[in-house]
């Protein structure tokens, strides 16, 4: 079922993005595209000074003036994908701030916009811990540790996350 998810929550956000994960795409798409007019898509307009702190350019060919506007800060879809995987499997939005690093206004807006819900509230709880790889190998070899519980390992950057979902106990 998580597999399930994850492909779910992958496939929202190459929708909603529209790009897959590359390491430094963004960047490089960002400095290496060049500017063409908007109006006639002639290459290689020329500078014609600064408004408000942005460049201004004039196209030769139609005399259209325009100005090329700066895109805002993206975030790689990994962290997309890896954010939308725990909400959905159950961990608070601060914790998803804290693991990954990043807004939990950013991780509500990207629920808003994929529309996801949470099933109803569950009887389980999930809890984490994040391991690294010997940890995590002396995790799995304790009996004791997998007993009545589900479990989920997911990569988290060089470390590994464990999440586990208990029954409330009544």
């Amino acid at each position: 079922m998580t597999y399930g998810i994850v492909l779910f929550a992958a496939l929202k956000v190459e929708k909603l993005f529209g790009q897959k994960s590359t390491k430094f795409g963004n960047l490089v798409y960002l400095f290496m595209k060049p500017v063409t007019c908007p109006r006639c898509s002639t290459p290689k307009p020329i500078k014609s000074g600064i408004v408000k702190g942005r460049q201004r350019y004039h196209c030769k060919a139609c005399h259209y003036f325009f100005t090329v506007f700066k895109k805002g800060k993206s975030i790689d879809p990994y962290y997309v994908i890896k954010a939308l995987q725990l909400y959905l499997e159950g961990v608070s939005l601060r914790e998803v701030e804290r693991l990954l690093g990043i807004s939990h206004a950013s991780v509500h807006n990207w629920i808003k916009k994929a529309n996801l819900q949470l099933p109803p509230s569950p009887s389980y709880r999930p809890a984490y811990k994040v391991l690294s790889h010997a940890e995590l190998i002396q995790f799995l070899q304790d009996p004791a540790s997998l007993h009545k519980s589900g479990c989920m390992i997911t990569e988290l950057g060089d470390k590994f996350m464990v999440i586990r979902w208990e029954r409330f106990r009544k």
